[in-house]
């Protein structure tokens, strides 16, 4: 019969294999930032050259395989205001 320690070991092994312990470790950091931020506090206007920048940034990052990171940076944007989506369009000439 498997001893804890083994059965952890086994258990983190199959998550790292298949992919889901870093995107887990990712969506906990996401979370734990989310409960952190104070929401009392007015956050500024998202301006376009900074909606810009957080796209060229999260694109840069999952060009390099950087998913964990990128979605961290994608959940902490669900707490922003979002602007109008069409001057990205317009950058990428869509």
């Amino acid at each position: 019969m498997a001893t804890i320690t083994e059965l952890k070991c086994a258990v983190r092994e199959t998550l790292e294999s298949r992919g889901v312990l870093g995107q887990l470790k990712a969506r906990i950091r996401a979370e734990v930032f989310g409960a952190l931020d104070d929401r009392r506090e007015p956050r500024p206007p998202l301006s376009h050259e900074n909606l810009l920048l957080n796209e060229l940034i999260r694109e840069y990052l999952e060009f390099n395989k950087y998913r964990h990171t990128a979605s961290v940076l994608t959940a902490g944007r669900r707490f922003l205001p979002q602007p109008d989506l069409p001057m990205l369009d317009e950058f990428y000439h869509l």
